[in-house]
């Protein structure tokens, strides 16, 4: 009978229009979502990342990931040995804040698709009502109503909308209508009008993405700079609980030597405490670096994105490596350092361009007081049966139509909002670029600190050991020695062998900081830490352990005078 079976085609129709599963949707828009930001990466950096937000739960249904997988996962222990590079891949992969930095990318990627999809032909309204009616009279009959709406904006401000609306009424005789067809454009002459007006919407979409490309970069190069800092900080610190350690023995030893005097009425009794207090105090000193080392541990673990359980190993030849690099001194052009970081810190660059935003938003919402002056015309095919219907006849109009700018309270409170959102951007840009030119100059300061402090700190380390080594001969020769010599030598050593370590991770450290504020860094590739990556104006004399001459101190005068 035609009317089942023209019912069935549209109905099969509808069902494979609307019928895509929830699967096919999320893979196109990864498509969508990947492909901007794989272009902006090639147009902003000359090379695309293959950003992706996949984890190992993307592909699981929701519904099969219980609490309780999460909880044992949590709850697992084992045990590794983590490299440096290979803690850097593990907390790139696993890092919560990180994924958390890549979601964020996306969402906005996601948010410029739908700002796009408004200036495509896009449906606005669809409806379908299919029936069948039995008469009093027995006899049935059949009705369908569709209607659908195309629009579309364009960017010189315009909008078109096309509407389709079937209303079909069929016996078993069989009269349908021809379908009511509605054409109908809108174009703005004055408010809203131009492409730099209409587009706004899209234009700052782009930027967005653009931005948010930019942070991420910029978030990266801090989170491996945090990451091989945290590693280097905790070989530092298993270096402090080794000295401890040390020294704590070294001094069970002098207390023992200390008591066999004593009992020999060799040493006084009150020398013989003091060396127990120290003992004392080494052992609580060990102790407490134990416990600041296991912090640390599980604080790296959480960054790693590792049960905390788990039992980690750290590779101490990265410390060797990097003291292998040398401290090297150098001479920053502190105005040179900043041209460079203005042009290259990815933070900066947003900064500036959002200070362009701004100025931008004020011409839009001054375009919003003008009156509104359109163009409209439209034109429609009339809803008739086929047995009654003319090809010619077409309704058309066209004409203007002219809103007074009567009321524009909400418009003059927004264009005033958009000056004072400038100004305020304007603030922003000139404290960004002072906080810019401030940690260049702080941080070129501490690394040339560092250096020397090394330096100084090399020199005491020679002293402190052979003070340790001829403390004990000289109480052994003369026991009149006060034992508090010994001690004093014994702490000095300690506190000048962490001073040490502490000073080369921290010039290592502050290093890769510069680099990262001048925007100079580089993070790809294997080992970036060990990479040669010369600073701006920096001397190429390298100054590796003892032996190098300790530079002149500059007298208060001239520090105060500059």
């Amino acid at each position: 009978m035609p009317i089942g079976s023209g019912k069935s085609s549209w109905l099969i129709g509808l069902l494979c229009l609307t019928g895509c599963s929830a699967a096919h949707h999320h893979a196109a828009a990864d498509r969508e979502v990947y492909d901007i930001v794989a272009r902006r990466e090639q147009q902003l950096f000359g090379r695309s990342s293959f950003f992706h937000v996949d984890t190992a739960y993307s592909t699981r249904d929701p519904k099969t990931i219980p609490p309780d997988e999460i909880i044992r996962d949590r709850f697992a222990d084992g045990q590794r040995k983590l490299s440096l590079t290979d803690a850097l891949g593990m907390a790139t992969a696993n890092n919560r804040m990180l994924q958390m930095q890549r979601e964020q990318l996306y969402l906005v990627a996601l948010d410029l698709t739908g700002t796009r999809h408004q200036f495509t032909f896009r449906a606005t309204e669809t409806s379908a009502n299919l029936g069948i009616n039995r008469d009093t009279d027995g006899s049935l009959d059949g009705d369908a109503a569709l209607s659908l709406e195309l629009s579309r904006m364009f960017k010189g401000g315009g909008t078109l909308a096309a509407g389709l609306a079937n209303d079909l009424v069929l016996t078993f005789g069989g009269k349908p209508k021809v379908p009511s067809i509605t054409l109908a454009l809108t174009q703005p002459l004055l408010r809203g009008a131009g492409a730099e007006m209409a587009a706004e919407l899209l234009t700052q979409a782009e930027r967005e993405v653009v931005y948010a490309i930019r942070e991420f970069s910029y978030f990266q190069k801090t989170f491996a700079v945090g990451v091989v800092t945290d590693y280097l900080r905790l070989l530092q610190s298993q270096d402090t609980v080794r000295n401890s350690y040390t020294n704590y023995r070294n001094l069970t030893e002098v207390r023992l030597r200390a008591e066999a005097m004593g009992e020999a009425q060799q040493l006084p009794r009150y020398q013989v405490d003091q060396a127990r207090q120290r003992e004392f105090g080494a052992r609580e000193q060990y102790i407490a670096s134990v416990e600041s080392y296991r912090t640390g541990l599980d604080e790296f673990k959480q960054l790693l994105g590792l049960p905390l359980g788990e039992r980690v190993e750290l590779d101490p030849a990265a410390l060797v490596e990097v003291q292998k690099l040398g401290l090297k001194p150098f001479t920053l052009d502190e105005r040179q350092g900043y041209a460079t970081a203005i042009a290259h810190r990815l933070d900066v660059v947003n900064v500036i361009d959002q200070f362009e935003d701004a100025k931008r938003k004020v011409a839009v919402a001054a375009n919003g007081l003008l009156p509104d002056l359109m163009l409209v015309s439209d034109a429609q095919l009339a809803n008739k049966f086929y047995s009654s219907f003319k090809p010619g006849q077409v309704s058309a109009s066209a004409g203007l139509r002219l809103d007074l700018p009567l009321d524009r309270l909400p418009e003059r409170n927004a264009y005033r909002t958009s000056r004072i959102h400038f100004e305020k951007q304007l603030r922003v840009l000139a404290t960004t670029l002072d906080g810019v030119r401030e940690s260049i100059r702080r941080d070129a300061r501490s690394l040339e600190q560092a250096r020397q402090n090394y330096l100084i700190q090399q020199t005491a380390l020679a002293l402190a050991r052979q003070r340790v080594e001829v403390m004990p001969i000289q109480v052994e020769l003369d026991p009149t020695t006060d034992i508090r010599n010994v001690l004093e030598a014994q702490a000095d050593l300690v506190r000048v062998q962490n001073a040490v370590t502490e000073a080369m991770v921290d010039y290592h450290v502050t290093r890769l900081n510069l680099l990262k504020e001048l925007g100079t860094l580089n993070v790809e590739g294997f080992q970036f830490w060990l990479r040669p990556q010369p600073l701006p104006g920096a001397d190429k004399v390298s100054v590796n352990g003892a032996g190098g001459a300790l530079p002149e101190v500059v007298p208060p005068d001239q520090i105060f005078k500059n």
